[in-house]
């Protein structure tokens, strides 16, 4: 096996989106696309406060990228101009293709006893936690058709490993593959990773993708060679190789990306992500016209 090594670290930085919620910028931008391509951004997001969240994020568009929404505790109330509207709770999935270009708010809100088979105490939670990811999608496919993909919890592949967890988000694992049929040329795999005190696993990739890890929580080593154990909060930059080996001394749970890079030119303007300015002024012009939604007449609701 080609271990994979250490090529570089990033340590995310806490900022403030949507209408004012607090979260944690694991990485995004145009400073650091040329370091995770196919990947342009993950947040990280969790607070018991109810003020960190409770003004979400209200109607905004998006075009040219996929989204990906991973909700560990809490629910999300989201509704889309597609007419889409339902509710995640933990464990949930939400992959959106924005493609050519769709409006959508999401709104994280407490666990409460209505939430039944969900919530298993009399007491709200306020806890609220969970990621979103944004792939890019390639020049040929900016202006594909939106697409939404929901997935509850008990239909994501899981599997128990020695001393671990490994739940599929997107890709493969080990043989077991997610049914969710998204990420085009990048052909993404993204795994939620818990493993035990002095466990350790060996994840295989392809020569030439991007691999990146997130520390959700505790420490980790990774390679055999490394002896110097990594902290939670920070992004894990991988050289190439075919394998890489995670390895924990007191249990950590990490977020594991990895993808083809697309290689091309992007021009980034917020929620817009293309191949150059030309196309995001022409974005701006269909947002200033009430055209941005291509497909048909958005639904507000």
């Amino acid at each position: 096996m080609d271990y994979r090594k250490v090529s570089g670290l990033i340590e995310g930085r806490s900022t403030i989106d949507g209408a004012g919620v607090k979260l944690y910028r694991v990485f995004g931008g145009p400073n650091t696309y040329d370091l995770t391509d196919p990947f342009l951004l993950l947040d990280f997001f969790g607070s018991t406060n109810i003020e960190d969240y409770i003004a979400g994020f209200p109607w905004h568009p998006h075009r040219g990228i996929e989204t990906v929404t991973y909700l560990t505790r809490g629910k999300v109330e989201h509704q889309d101009s597609e007419g889409n509207a339902g509710v995640l709770y933990p464990g949930d999935t939400q992959w959106m293709t924005a493609g050519s270009g769709i409006y959508h708010q999401e709104m994280p809100r407490p666990l409460d006893p209505s939430d039944k088979g969900i919530l298993q105490t009399p007491i709200p939670d306020t806890a609220v936690m969970g990621l979103q990811l944004w792939i890019n999608l390639p020049a040929n496919r900016k202006m594909t058709t939106p697409i939404y993909r929901d997935k509850r919890r008990n239909e994501i592949p899981t599997l128990k490993i020695d001393g671990g967890i490994v739940k599929v988000i997107g890709g493969e694992f080990d043989g077991v593959k997610s049914d969710i049929k998204a990420g085009f040329d990048a052909d993404p795999t993204y795994l939620d990773i818990t493993l035990s005190p002095e466990k350790d696993i060996t994840i295989p990739v392809k020569n030439g993708y991007t691999s990146l890890i997130y520390v959700v929580s505790g420490s980790i080593k990774v390679s055999r060679e490394n002896s110097t154990g990594i902290p939670k909060g920070h992004l894990i930059i991988l050289e190439d190789g075919d394998s890489v080996y995670v390895r924990t001394e007191r249990g950590a749970n990490v977020i594991f990306l990895s993808g083809r890079p697309l290689r091309e030119p992007i021009a980034w303007y917020g929620p817009i992500v293309m191949n150059t300015q030309d196309q995001i002024a022409e974005a701006l012009l269909d947002l200033k016209r009430g055209t941005f939604v291509r497909e048909k007449k958005p639904i507000f609701e």
